[in-house]
């Protein structure tokens, strides 16, 4: 923005006459010898480009946009909004964006696929264009009637300086028309537009003319003065328009009727030559003011666009530094997105950024959301594809087990089913629809069996515990054997005992290896009373173990057989070995007595063998008859 400050420049080639004040200046040549003031109006910087100057109004959806560009299309001010309606167009498109964008992240959300998204129809575009087509074409004829309305305006100002050329002529004849000029002046003044190409040869062409005519005229001082008057009261009250604008909230409105004041004041006649710096001055102040107050709403208008890129360039880091990597549970992405749209709310919350940077900083954060999405649907098509697989192993297992629960092999069924219900808990989950009834399918199958298998159990325990009740019986029947008896009568008893006690089935588990020890003790107790060696302990519990059947009995006496005969070819290897060895120092007589020991051993080994023998074959003997 730019003044000029020095009223007193001298005119030259580079300083051309501007002013009708300058002009009625020449022609004071006998009052002062001041020359032409030049004045040029402060310009404001251009509005950033897509926003209104209201930027802070924006419309709250794109309905209300429509409402907006209908009213401006049937207003007399198309023109002056063009920037707002541009605003307007480029928010209604990004509205739509977003809401394209929001109904694409809620339909990968909820399963689906990016690639497979399609927009609805948008109901409001053929309005919104509608409403644009009659601005456009209301702009264009505006255009048209202004470009018209020059052409006619610049054929009427060269018509009047034609006229202002025969007064000037006349004037130096002698013959000055004061009145005509002043009333070729007032019809100057009321013809405004002119095509731009024209205005500055066509002024220069005015002020020349009128600077002649003033010269020509010597007009009288009382003329001057009356004029004087009359621009001073003018200028005076476009000073106080000017300072009463300070007040003003809306600081481009503001600057706005500044500038039609600064036009105002052009055209104005100038003042006495000892008021002309005051007047001046003072609406050079007013106008500073304005301006400072214009400049200072765009500077803290781009500072403010400057935290906004601040914003959300650290909205776009958050975004992108969300490791998807680290997401692999439903819940962790349900999480990751809802962050992620909470930003998204916090984006539209915040204002445009700079110019420049406002698209680019867009396409950062748009990009970073389509990332996370993507991957967000690749994570849930591979999950989809995983719970279908789980599935069918399930259902394999629920069949299995269904095939199963009617098994009675309780032991090697359990077993079985025990694998499988580990199996299942390392399958990871299935779809929730088919879940809770596979699950139940599963249970079922799984409590079927083991409900069966407690039953049976149930009636096996009960015998357990009368085979308990008998052994402890068969025990306290031990403890009580009279020891004064004869020693045959008390092994036979014992012999007896003993069979009872190896007939008896089963116990609890948890008591058999307590009730076997006091038995063992109880037995051990009586054989050393009775003084029966190792041997003859082992024949009585052989003699009380011996099968019933015909063809056990046979099979345990061939099983005998082959032992002693394999103890008598060991006995017959030590024995040859002993024939070997020398026993002419110490240490092989000690070598031989150890080998004489072992081959006693085996003799008194095969001895008991032959005895069983002996008492198998009498059981055989028995069974034949």
């Amino acid at each position: 923005m730019s003044e000029t400050l020095n009223p007193d420049a001298l005119p030259n080639e580079q300083n051309i006459v501007n002013t009708p004040e300058q002009a009625d200046n020449a022609a004071m040549t006998e009052l002062s010898h001041e020359q032409p003031v030049e004045e040029t109006v402060v310009e404001a910087p251009a509005a950033a480009e897509g926003e209104s100057d209201n930027a802070d109004s924006r419309p709250a959806d794109r309905q209300e946009i429509i409402e907006r560009l209908k009213a401006i299309a049937e207003s007399d001010d198309v023109l002056n909004c063009k920037a707002e309606t541009e605003s307007l167009k480029v928010q209604f498109y990004r509205m739509r964006t977003a809401e394209i964008e929001t109904a694409q992240q809620e339909f990968v959300a909820q399963g689906g696929e990016v690639s497979l998204f399609v927009p609805t129809a948008d109901e409001l575009e053929e309005p919104f264009k509608e409403a644009m087509a009659q601005i456009k074409a209301k702009r264009n004829a505006w255009i048209a009637a202004q470009e018209q309305e020059m052409k006619a305006n610049l054929a009427k100002k060269e018509a009047l300086l034609e006229k202002l050329q025969t007064l000037v002529e006349k004037a130096s004849q002698g013959t000055p028309e004061v009145n005509e000029f002043k009333a070729l002046q007032t019809e100057w003044k009321e013809i405004r537009n002119i095509p731009q190409e024209n205005v500055t040869s066509l002024w220069k062409q005015y002020q020349l003319l009128v600077e002649q005519f003033y010269d020509v005229l010597k007009i009288n001082h009382e003329f001057r003065e009356y004029d004087f008057k009359k621009n001073l009261e003018i200028k005076t009250r476009l000073c106080e328009s000017a300072e009463a604008l300070e007040n003003e909230t809306d600081v481009i409105n503001a600057f706005r009727q500044l500038q039609q004041l600064h036009n105002e004041f052009r055209e104005t006649g100038p003042v006495s030559p000892e008021l002309r710096e005051e007047i001046w001055t003072r609406f050079k102040a007013a106008s500073t003011i304005v301006n400072r107050r214009h400049q200072e709403h765009f500077e803290a208008k781009k500072e403010q666009e400057k935290e906004n890129l601040d914003k959300k360039a650290a909205i776009c880091e958050q975004i992108e530094a969300i490791n998807s990597g680290a997401l692999t549970s439903y819940q962790a992405w349900n999480n990751a997105t809802e962050q992620i749209l909470q930003l998204q709310a916090q984006w539209k919350e915040i204002g445009f950024a700079p110019q420049k940077m406002n698209l680019k900083i867009f396409e950062r954060f748009r990009a970073a959301c389509d990332e996370f999405f993507k991957q967000k649907s690749e994570f849930f098509k591979e999950a989809k594809n995983a719970l279908t697989n789980n599935l069918e192993r399930k259902k394999a297992l629920c069949e299995l087990a269904e095939q199963l629960m009617e098994s009675e092999e309780w032991k090697a069924t359990a077993d079985k089913l025990t694998k499988i219900q580990k199996e299942w808990k390392e399958i990871g989950p299935v779809p929730q629809k088919y879940s809770e009834a596979l699950w139940k399918r599963f249970v079922t199958a799984c409590d079927t069996f083991f409900e069966r298998r407690n039953a049976a159990n149930s009636s096996q325990r009960s015998v357990e515990q009368e085979n308990l009740k008998q052994k402890r019986e068969v025990i306290e029947a031990l403890k009580g054997i009279d020891t004064t008896m004869p020693a045959d009568e008390q092994t036979r008893e014992i012999s007896a005992l003993t069979a009872k006690w190896n007939a008896i089935g089963f116990v609890p588990f948890k008591e058999k290896d307590k009730v076997y020890k006091e038995y063992k003790q109880v037995l051990n107790a009586l054989y050393e009373k009775l003084h029966l060696d190792a041997n003859e302990r082992r024949l009585n519990n052989f003699r009380n173990n011996i099968g019933k059947g015909g063809n056990s009995l046979q099979r345990e006496r061939d099983h005998l057989i082959r032992q002693y005969e394999a103890l008598k070819n060991e006995i017959a290897t030590y024995e040859n070995n002993i024939g070997f060895l020398s026993v002419s120092n110490k240490k092989g007589a000690s070598l031989v007595d150890v080998m004489r020991q072992k081959v006693d051993k085996l003799k008194q080994d095969a001895q008991v063998i032959l005895q069983k023998i002996h008492l198998v074959e009498e059981e055989i003997e028995k069974e034949q008859k």
